[in-house]
């Protein structure tokens, strides 16, 4: 036996939907709403975060076009200048931003075709070179405050023997190189003006060395030219503008993990969505 009241039984009671039908189904569409206004609320942050990463990722790429213009133009308008290193002659400031840039370039256009695309692989590639790039410049980065006494002498040594071909007609790049440096840094020399008696003759010096520059000035000249060496001078520099220089490494090491976080984010939504490796 069920109990009755008001005509209907207390199985009926405990039913809503037999109950208030009306009610249920009001109930049912304000459940649903709910869903899809949640839903919305998740795609339009979808669409943010695609937004934020591919800007994060067009930047990347626009430094390296940057990066590869200034070494471009570097290699057209400075054709001559060279390196100092006859260790390492292709190793000039044209060639070394160029190659930065191809490698900021590319590795920005994976991130934003991966971004734009919605595919995995692209961004899972992205974050490997991203890993790969940062994993290479924290072992240099050991290896060279490690190994720093060794370095600095395997540089002085090299330096010299690169003064040796100042006056070789196959490199007047690096002749240009010295006369810029040490017009520009006011020094002499790798450890002293007296690096280059062995090189131009006793008491000779490149003119660029002298303190007021003119044509032969550095001839059997001892007292008019920069008596620091320009290994000194270039340390020096590098110690007054270190906060700049680690600003600069802590701006680019920022951006780095960004991106490997933002790509390995947006594969994560990626892949909760189902989607395959597509293009």
């Amino acid at each position: 036996m069920q109990a009755q009241w008001g005509g209907l039984s207390v199985a009926n009671l405990l039913d809503g939907k037999n109950f208030c039908p009306s009610c249920s189904s009001v109930l049912t569409g304000e459940h649903q709403q709910l869903s899809d206004i949640t839903s919305g609320e998740e795609g339009v942050s979808a669409i943010y975060f695609n937004g934020e990463t591919f800007l994060l990722f067009m930047s990347l790429q626009l430094c390296g076009c940057g990066l590869l213009g200034v070494g471009i133009w570097l290699s057209v308008s400075q054709g001559n200048f060279a390196t100092f290193s006859p260790s390492f002659p292709s190793l000039s400031a044209a060639n070394l931003v160029i190659a930065i840039g191809t490698v900021v370039m590319v590795t920005g256009f994976l991130g934003c075709l991966g971004a734009i695309k919605e595919n995995k692989c692209l961004l899972l590639s992205f974050f490997i070179v991203l890993l790969i790039i940062l994993l290479a410049e924290l072992i240099l980065l050991i290896l060279f405050f490690v190994y720093m006494d060794k370095v600095s002498e395997s540089a002085k040594k090299d330096l010299k023997e690169g003064m040796k071909l100042y006056n070789s007609e196959n490199n007047v790049g690096l002749k240009n190189a010295w006369n810029i440096i040490q017009a520009e840094m006011k020094c002499c020399g790798v450890n002293d003006f007296t690096d280059w008696y062995p090189v131009l003759g006793e008491n000779t010096v490149p003119d660029r060395c002298c303190t007021e520059n003119s044509q032969d000035c550095g001839r059997n000249s001892t007292e008019l030219v920069w008596k620091t060496g320009c290994y000194e001078r270039v340390m020096t520099w590098f110690d007054e503008n270190k906060h700049v220089l680690g600003s600069i490494g802590m701006c680019i090491l920022i951006m780095q993990i960004l991106g490997m976080a933002f790509s390995m984010t947006l594969f994560q939504q990626i892949h909760r969505t189902g989607k395959k490796y597509d293009a």
